[in-house]
């Protein structure tokens, strides 16, 4: 495709990550004609590049997810789940930094939907240890593998473009409807639909759409846990690395000016340690860098850093627990896990008085994804999800930007308040998103609707027929689907 060309299309998807992957492939099985335009070099986001290379145990991870895992079992090594086994909350099982999960080939993926907390579970309450280790089963897998397969799921239906290492520059809108975005690389792209899954809500920005940052006050959505104020606060950032087995255990070397003394907290604090297949560990600090540092210094900054924070931490790790002399950094993720940045303001805006109804004391009739996430700050709030709500609903209208006819929101900057975001961010989780969206989109197409006329319950029943969990427990047709393991 020669740059400076104008393509047009049925759909713009940017962003490539687990929501734009969701409403690009929704959208092209549709029969659609989708532009899907990514920043990075691969598809996946922070599940790839971001290091984020474990999706948590989440009701919600049906549809697209659980087609990508079968995908992903074709090939060795690739995937696999994983059981609790030390934290630095048992001290019985020996001093560790942190929380450390590692491979247990009796699980599959139907365990990683299992909700792994009825009532409210505390890794420090030694009653609930065992449950925790029964429970909780998170999935880990080959980030490049992932990315492949992304592409090639996309290229099978014929009917989607992927402009990779491609940034939207520009956007306009007219009367309620975005009508083109242009690229760095001179594309100019005309759709009938849009979608924003690039996690900060350029888009959305661009075309004028009311953009949310920080902690939102307590009278805006009336939430009983926001603050008083509005403050600049958002989720901590974490720039994630994967560790090898070495044959001589040793520290290893540190750049010179990396000081030993941690700057930028008290301590070093501690880190989420997964394994994958192949016996590296990923190693995840919570967190690497608080969120408004990261909005002060910006991207390019914010990762110097945090790779010079990384660099400490592990000599620190080597120096005080010698297990870890046998392992060296072979990769650091090149991009940074960023958990919380701008949030859009959407028709419904998703909030904590329906996390903790859940989804027994929700009325929303267009519930399009669920899941089951506590409010997980790291740093910025402080609060935790009252778990006997079980799982929540999202709905359809937290995906459509205020005021906007053919534009949606498939990402973390979604229709969220700050307190529910911390929730709804989870990759599974934004993958449905994306799916609805793309599956929206191919209803609006049919009948030439602005989204916002989509029938939800036509919606609903698009996504249950394509193996969408809206409902906790699952469907016995879904369950079925979901606990095959070929």
């Amino acid at each position: 495709m020669n740059s400076g060309e104008t393509i047009h299309c049925d759909v713009v998807v940017a962003g490539g990550g687990s929501g734009g992957f969701g409403a690009a492939l929704a959208a092209a099985r549709a029969g659609l004609r989708v532009v899907l335009v990514e920043r990075d070099g691969i598809l996946g986001g922070a599940s790839t590049v971001g290091g984020v290379n474990c999706w948590e145990p989440s009701c919600g991870g049906t549809g697209f997810p659980y087609e990508l895992y079968c995908r992903l079992r074709r090939h060795p090594q690739a995937v696999g789940f994983y059981s609790i086994h030390r934290h630095c909350c048992w001290p019985e099982d020996g001093a560790y930094p942190g929380g450390e999960s590692l491979m247990d080939p009796a699980r599959t993926y139907r365990d990683s939907l299992v909700r792994h907390a009825d009532g409210v579970l505390s890794f420090g309450k030694p009653e609930d240890k065992p449950l925790m280790r029964e429970r909780m089963h998170g999935m880990v897998f080959e980030p490049s593998i992932l990315a492949r397969e992304m592409a090639l799921l996309l290229a099978e239906t014929g009917n989607a473009i992927v402009l990779t290492g491609t940034r939207i520059v520009e956007a306009t809108a007219k009367d309620g409807h975005v009508r083109h975005v242009s690229t760095d690389t001179g594309h100019r792209l005309i759709a009938d639909y849009f979608v924003d899954a690039t996690g900060d809500a350029i888009l959305c920005e661009a075309v004028g759409c009311e953009i949310l940052t920080g902690q939102d006050p307590r009278v805006r959505f009336d939430e009983p846990g926001a603050p008083e104020t509005p403050t600049g606060k958002v989720n901590g950032i974490t720039q994630i690395f994967r560790v090898s087995r070495k044959d001589v255990p040793s520290i290893d070397s540190v750049p010179e000016g990396i000081p030993r003394e941690c700057w930028w907290r008290k301590g070093f604090g501690v880190a989420s340690v997964d394994e994958y297949p192949n016996g590296d560990l990923n190693i995840n600090m919570l967190p690497t860098m608080e969120g408004k540092d990261y909005l002060a210094l910006g991207p390019a900054a914010a990762r110097l850093e945090c790779r010079r924070r990384i660099l400490a931490f592990w000599r620190h790790w080597q120096t005080a627990f010698p297990e870890w002399q046998h392992f060296a950094i072979t990769w650091i993720a090149p991009e940074l896990g960023v958990r919380e940045t701008r949030r859009t303001l959407c028709e419904y805006m998703l909030r904590q008085q329906d996390l903790e109804a859940g989804l027994g004391g929700q009325t929303h009739p267009d519930i399009i994804a669920i899941n089951d996430h506590p409010m997980d700050t790291h740093g910025a709030h402080g609060h935790g999800l009252d778990r006997n709500a079980g799982a929540y609903g999202v709905p359809y209208r937290s995906l459509i930007a205020k005021g906007m006819g053919n534009l949606l929101v498939a990402c973390r900057a979604a229709g969220f308040s700050s307190l529910a975001a911390s929730s709804c961010r989870l990759s599974r989780t934004m993958m449905q998103l994306g799916q609805a969206a793309g599956t929206a989109i191919g209803i609006a197409a049919e009948s030439k609707l602005d989204l916002l006329a989509v029938p939800a319950g036509k919606l609903r029943d698009r996504l249950h027929a394509a193996g969408v969990a809206l409902n906790h427990p699952m469907p016995p047709e879904i369950a079925e689907r979901v606990s095959c393991e070929i």
